[in-house]
């Protein structure tokens, strides 16, 4: 399956995805170009798959990616907040943990505008 480049080499690209699913996980939702949230869903999806599973393999690739800020007032990093309080969340859910709602362009070069959002 191909992906999006979104103009920027490899490095670049799993740097910026790293920094959006660190920060989607730590405010469950953030404001992105639509491109970069069609390709952050997946990635998304795949950290809260992986939580879910919750065994210390699970823990230990989501950490490799996921980068180690805190995420809440006691002191937890964003994959401690992942495991949880967001894991259990979607205890009974299977797959689908996202939601893109169109913003409109914006006003700097209209590119179109999307929040990226953690289901209830």
């Amino acid at each position: 399956m191909a992906y999006r480049k979104l103009g920027r080499r490899s490095a670049a690209r799993k740097a910026l995805f790293r920094d959006l699913v660190t920060d989607l996980i730590i405010n469950e939702r953030i404001e992105t170009t639509e491109m970069k949230a069609k390709e952050l869903r997946s990635i998304a999806d795949k950290m809260v798959t992986l939580a879910k599973r919750g065994d210390l393999h699970a823990r230990r690739q989501v950490a490799a990616f996921v980068r180690n800020e805190v995420a809440t007032e006691e002191g937890k990093t964003a994959v401690q907040k992942l495991f949880d309080d967001i894991a259990p969340r979607f205890a009974e859910r299977n797959g689908g943990y996202t939601r893109i709602l169109k913003v409109g362009p914006r006003r700097g070069d209209a590119a179109p505008m999307a929040y990226i959002e953690l289901v209830e």
